[in-house]
């Protein structure tokens, strides 16, 4: 079997003293899983996490871990190494991926969503680049959130809050009953870190660290 596509090399796990597990997000294919032979010592064509490249996948079963031939273009983080900031909201957004999606499924949307938001981690308003990234992961995991009307009414005033169960608008009359139990907007890492909570609680897994930092550092 054999696969064939684009995608960013989002982590590189150690396997022995020279080779490497590789976890790339491709275009056509979603998730990819595989061995990176030399990964760990290799001088030339070097694997690096951000990169974007062609890939190959192969393996005789589908069910077998496979392996990488990686060919990168080019790096879309590397200018942006020198900013904690910039790396804090980047680690995220690829362990979310890696922890949330299952594999070889496409999620082509998704994939073009976080090309752009890794070319603006270099332009000033870096936090809402990854927020409008985390809602488009949710869209794509099934917590599509509405806030053009009220979930309520239908109204497009006043929508300062947001239900948790639908993930939809509820305007200010509407929530007034439930005032302790929406969540008051403007949207923010808070909100939507309390949906990738409900995500990982689905999933039976735990919301990555790299992720809990953000509400905390970044609010």
């Amino acid at each position: 079997m054999k696969l064939e596509t684009v995608g960013i090399l989002i982590a590189l796990k150690p396997l022995g003293e020279r080779d490497s597990v590789a976890h790339v997000f491709t275009y056509d294919y979603g998730l990819l899983v595989g061995m990176m032979r030399g990964a760990q010592v290799a001088r030339k064509n070097k694997p690096l996490i951000g990169q974007l490249g062609a890939v190959s996948w192969n393996a005789r079963l589908d069910s077998q871990l496979g392996a990488f031939h990686w060919e990168a273009e080019k790096n879309l983080v590397a200018s942006s190494m020198s900013s904690q900031m910039s790396l804090d909201f980047i680690n995220s957004s690829f362990e979310l991926i890696d922890s949330l999606l299952p594999e070889r499924e496409k999620y082509e949307y998704l994939y073009e969503a976080t090309i752009d938001f890794m070319k603006k981690t270099q332009e000033g308003n870096l936090k809402y680049s990854y927020l409008m990234w985390e809602v488009c992961l949710l869209r794509e995991l099934g917590y599509a959130l509405d806030l053009s009307r009220c979930s309520g009414c239908g109204t497009r005033e006043n929508l300062n809050y947001l239900s948790p169960k639908t993930g939809r608008a509820v305007c200010d009359a509407c929530a007034e009953p439930y005032i302790d139990k929406v969540y008051k907007l403007p949207l923010s890492l808070e909100i939507t870190g309390c949906f990738l909570q409900k995500v990982c609680d689905s999933q039976g897994i735990v919301l990555p660290f790299s992720r809990k930092i953000l509400t905390e550092k970044y609010l």
